[in-house]
């Protein structure tokens, strides 16, 4: 057990910087505590770490000393990108010093309930839609995690009356200590991140880590269609909300072609959801369980539900124009993605896909391309995908220059009642800075029709 209730004085170190780095830096300064900063980057390319030394705080760059815990240090708080593998690390561990991330600090300091939702997929998308269900609820929500503010920024500024909504990484629930949120929701559970965790099983104990603290007080709302899922969710002690959107059921929330149901009464009409795909549907059903346990009227669920149309860069829905309708899916980087957002529509849709070349074969694609009547690739990738694309049955294809170039390339290809969908199904390093560069993109060409 963690009994650092305060910190005051306590000799504190922060392993690696970027944001969440810095401002569990600036938190634990805040609170009078004595804070080294260790990160590999070197000090005159460290913009981050001279504003950190600029405010007091002790700060080693360039090098992890091997003698860096000969300090004394009471407590350790890592970058989630630091695996538990890191000699610094390990080290500690065997010291018996606690290691915990800016999540696991935003827990001990948060005056404020939390939700916190993870999963391998569907979690911002999840997180955004409690957040706006809240908000227009008057339940006075304060977003956290990959899409808003570090968790321990917004718990430093939460009072009693706030609940904090936060998307968590399987990086962040692993090595997880005491933190405990109020209501936790695991969406589902793919390999992904095995660079990271070695094996799935490691992978998905880290996901559980969100729940292995609940108690008979606390709330899991967890995937019901997954066995996977459904064995995590067994050996939870807290009070579970299955969802399920393959038809009525008596327990937790469930969907069938028209309605939704809760704990097996009709609750609104399915046809309220302006968010496109059974995965879309699935993230609706999390979000309404933790609005409903939380309070929200069912007017403010029901009103952002018929409104919300997407994440930025989420199978984003950005605009119709003569009929044909645009999706920005920028964020879909690999073949599960894409495939996801493939299986979102029963209408023809005129595919641009490709990127940066990792070797990866596209074959998982194949089930999913029933509907592909056309693909526009691009990229590193553009002529194997246009290759692939050919392998299943798809005669319209077309090598582009960039996204740009693909929207011009694909509005041909397309007629009035058909999807044209932006999922790459490959990072974008190798064009552009990040997806959401690549998204952008798209978003102004679409919209310079």
């Amino acid at each position: 057990m963690i009994q650092i209730s305060n910190f005051q004085h306590k000799k504190v170190l922060v392993l690696g910087l970027a944001k969440s780095g810095v401002a569990a830096s600036e938190l634990l300064h805040q609170l009078g505590a004595f804070v080294t900063v260790n990160d590999s980057k070197p000090f005159d390319e460290n913009p981050q770490a001279q504003e950190l030394l600029k405010k007091g705080i002790t700060v080693i760059c360039g090098r992890h000393p091997e003698d860096l815990l000969d300090e004394g240090f009471e407590l350790i708080v890592k970058n989630p990108g630091i695996p538990y593998s890191n000699p610094i690390i390990v080290d500690a561990i065997n010291r018996g010093l606690p290691v915990i991330t800016e999540v696991e600090l935003a827990y001990l300091i948060s005056e404020a309930p939390i939700i916190g939702i993870t999963g391998t997929n569907g979690k911002t998308t999840t997180t955004t839609l409690i957040f706006e269900m809240l908000n227009n609820g008057q339940k006075q929500p304060l977003i956290a995690g990959n899409i808003g503010t570090v968790a321990c920024g917004v718990a430093a500024e939460a009072k009693k009356e706030n609940v904090i909504v936060t998307e968590l990484s399987s990086f962040q629930l692993m090595g997880t200590i005491e933190f405990k949120p109020n209501i936790a929701i695991l969406t589902n559970l793919y390999d992904a991140h095995l660079d990271y965790h070695g094996t799935f099983e490691e992978y998905a104990e880290a996901k559980f880590n969100i729940t292995k603290n609940q108690d008979e007080n606390d709330w899991l709302i967890y995937n019901a269609s997954q066995e996977v899922v459904k064995k995590f969710a067994d050996r939870s002690k807290a009070q579970k909300v299955p969802f399920n959107s393959n038809g009525r059921t008596e327990e937790g929330i469930s969907a069938d072609e028209e309605t939704i149901y809760w704990m097996g009464k009709p609750y609104l009409s399915r046809l309220n959801i302006a968010l496109p795909g059974k995965h879309n549907l699935e993230n609706a059903l999390a979000a309404i369980a933790a609005c409903i346990l939380y309070g929200c009227d069912k007017s403010a669920i029901e009103e952002v539900l018929k409104t919300f149309t997407g994440v930025r860069h989420r199978t984003q829905f950005v605009r119709e124009w003569n009929g044909r309708k645009f999706y920005n899916d920028s964020k879909a980087t690999n073949c599960l993605a894409t495939k996801v957002a493939l299986n979102a529509f029963q209408q023809p849709i005129i595919l641009i896909a490709g990127g940066l070349d990792r070797g990866h074969s596209f074959e998982e694609l194949r089930d999913s391309m029933q509907y592909v009547k056309a693909v526009v690739a691009y990229g590193q990738t553009g002529e194997r995908f246009i290759e692939f694309a050919k392998s299943c049955g798809i005669e319209q294809t077309i090598l582009a220059q960039d996204v740009e170039d693909a929207v011009v390339k694909a509005v041909p290809l397309s007629e009035s009642g058909e999807v044209i969908l932006l999922s790459p199904a490959c990072a974008s390093w190798d064009q552009y800075k990040s997806f959401e560069v690549r998204g952008d993109l798209f978003i102004n060409a679409v919209m310079n029709l």
